[in-house]
């Protein structure tokens, strides 16, 4: 609820409905926004200043806005929105972090060991280690999200997701399928659990693109139910389970797309 109107809901309004002695259900908690802004301005449907829902969706899928607007969300302070900053949150965040390990994985497990999770290896000190942070940001997240703190809830989710780019980068497991292909398929059926682990916990935040990548994965129903605390199990996918490789989840914003949407929703008039 925007700041202007929560003198109204969280002191006329319930005052008003306590007043008719009716035993009404009152607002137990009413979250509060500052101000959203467009390039420092007003959104103004009459001067066409900003963009709206009727056009974003036809622009982009919901998860990228949902999770822009959460990342962007004026929780303690006023926000402004650009077209350069959303581009760069899909393009960093969506497509080159959460979406860039589902892809990488999935493809090289693919390719060099078959569509099913790999047997060979035992998982070691570091495969450990990640599962503990990955808990800790795990826990993380969910405090954020229980508080209603959306803005670091989605700063603890791309925690969550680095660490997985972080340990691909450092265990390389293209290379150690030259070497070693036992640990490689320890290193890749660790990711691919992960990946697991990335979707269950997107679910709140990106919706549509968590349920391609549990799809892709074969989770039941009952899998996909998962609780947050219990997620962050690095071995809850066994070896030999099928997958898919699903196709690149998000969109990299062109440079050229930012001018044209600029122009597009710059208004008829001042800010």
């Amino acid at each position: 609820m925007a700041k202007d109107n929560l003198p109204f809901h969280t002191i006329v309004w319930p005052a008003t409905v306590i007043g008719t002695g009716e035993p009404w259900t009152m607002a137990s908690y009413i979250k509060g926004f500052n101000w959203l802004t467009y390039y420092g301005g007003k959104f103004s449907t009459s001067q066409k200043r900003g963009v709206f829902m009727n056009d974003a969706l036809d622009i982009y899928p919901a998860d990228y806005w949902r999770y822009f607007l959460l990342s962007l969300s004026p929780e303690s302070d006023d926000s402004d929105f650009t077209w350069e900053i959303f581009a760069s949150t899909v393009n960093k965040d969506l497509a080159g972090n959460f979406g860039n390990f589902v892809n990488r994985t999935l493809k090289l497990t693919a390719a060099q060991l078959g569509p099913s999770i790999p047997d060979g290896g035992q998982p070691g000190e570091m495969e450990a280690r990640l599962e503990v942070d990955c808990r800790s940001a795990m826990d993380d997240y969910r405090e954020c999200l229980s508080r209603m703190e959306f803005r670091k809830a989605v700063l603890a989710l791309k925690r969550l997701w680095s660490l997985g780019n972080s340990y691909i980068d450092t265990r390389a497991p293209w290379n150690l399928l030259k070497a070693d292909r036992d640990e490689a398929a320890m290193v890749l059926r660790t990711c691919i659990n992960l990946v697991r682990v990335f979707a269950l916990a997107s679910e709140p935040i990106i919706p549509y693109a968590a349920e391609t990548v549990m799809s892709a994965l074969g989770l039941t129903h009952y899998e996909r139910q998962a609780k947050l605390a219990d997620a962050a199990d690095l071995t809850a996918l066994s070896a030999g389970r099928p997958f898919e490789v699903p196709p690149p989840l998000f969109a990299r914003v062109q440079s050229a797309d930012i001018a044209s949407l600029t122009e597009r929703f710059g208004g008829t008039g001042p800010a």
